[in-house]
C-alpha cells in the first residue's frame, strides 16, 4: 500500500522498554532519559521505572512483551496513579498504535472522509447509541434509512492476514449479533475494523482464538452485516490512512 491521508497527529513525549504487564491496563516500563524532552530528567542510574496506563483490553502478546520498545505520552492529569499513557509498542512494520481511545477519532475521520461507499449520503452522526442490550458506536442517519456502525481495532497480523480478536469477547459477540438485529429490524448496518498494522492484505476474524466470535462474524455477514476493514500507518508522531483492504476468504455471501 502506498501512504494516502494524513488522519491525525498522535505525539509522544519518551521511548520506554516494557519490564512487566501486572495486569490488562498496567505497565511497569524503564524510561529512556537520552529521549526525553526535559533537561531535569535524571537519576542515579539514568535510568527510571515508571507505571504507565496501557488503554487497550487485547492481550498485544505480539507487542507488549518484556523488553519490547515503547512511545509514551506524559498524562495531563497529576492526581493519576499512573503518569503516562502507552501510544505505541515496536513492531517489524514499525510503530505500531495501541491505544484505543483514538479509535472513536479515527473512526469520525472515516465516516467524514466516506471512505466506505455506505457513508455517503449519511445526514447526521451520532455517537454511543443504544440498541438491544448494547450500545453501538455510531448511529448514522440518513434521508431514507438508519445505519448503524459499530468499531473494533485490529493490531494482530499473521503473515499479511489482519485478524481480530487476540482475546475471547464475549462483548464482541453480542456487538456483532446486535448488528445482525438491527438489520432485521430494517436499518444498514456495519462493523468497521481499525487495522493498525500497515502491511497487512486482507482481513479474517480469528477463530483459533474465538470461534464462537468467528461464526457469530459469519453469520452476521452473511445475513448483509457490512465490513469495512480499514488500514492505518503509525509513523512516529502521524497516523495515515492507506486503504481498505477485503476480507480474506470467499467464506462469505456477501462483504
Amino acid at each position: 500500500m502506498v501512504r494516502n491521508d494524513l488522519v491525525m497527529e498522535v505525539p509522544w513525549d519518551v521511548e520506554a522498554t516494557l519490564l512487566s504487564r501486572p495486569n490488562r491496563f498496567l505497565g511497569i516500563v524503564e524510561l529512556d532519559p537520552s529521549t526525553f524532552p526535559s533537561s531535569n530528567f535524571t537519576s542515579s542510574s539514568g535510568f527510571i521505572q515508571e507505571k504507565v496506563h496501557i488503554h487497550d483490553p487485547g492481550r498485544l502478546e505480539d507487542l507488549l512483551f518484556p523488553g519490547n520498545r515503547l512511545l509514551l505520552r506524559k498524562a495531563t492529569n497529576p492526581k493519576r496513579k499512573t503518569g503516562w499513557d502507552v501510544i505505541a509498542a515496536k513492531a517489524d512494520d514499525g510503530w505500531i498504535l495501541i491505544n484505543s481511545a483514538f479509535h472513536r477519532k479515527i473512526a469520525e475521520w472515516a465516516i467524514a472522509n466516506k471512505v466506505c461507499s455506505c457513508f455517503e449520503n449519511v445526514l447526521e452522526v451520532i455517537p454511543e447509541q443504544k440498541f438491544g442490550d448494547s450500545r453501538l458506536d455510531f448511529l448514522l442517519k440518513k434521508s431514507d434509512t438508519e445505519l448503524w456502525v459499530e468499531v473494533k481495532g485490529c493490531t494482530l497480523i499473521d503473515g499479511s492476514t489482519a485478524t481480530f480478536p487476540d482475546a475471547p469477547t464475549t462483548r464482541g459477540k453480542r456487538h456483532v449479533g446486535e448488528l445482525k438485529k438491527a438489520l432485521e429490524s430494517g436499518s444498514e448496518a456495519l462493523i468497521m475494523f481499525i487495522v493498525l498494522r500497515k502491511n497487512a492484505s486482507c482481513f479474517k476474524a480469528n477463530a483459533s482464538i474465538d470461534p464462537d466470535f468467528a461464526e457469530t462474524f459469519k453469520d452476521a455477514v452473511n445475513a448483509g452485516v457490512q465490513v469495512c476493514p480499514l488500514v492505518f500507518s503509525y509513523e512516529g508522531r502521524e497516523l495515515f490512512y492507506m486503504g481498505k483492504v477485503p476480507l480474506c476468504t470467499d467464506e462469505y455471501n456477501s462483504i
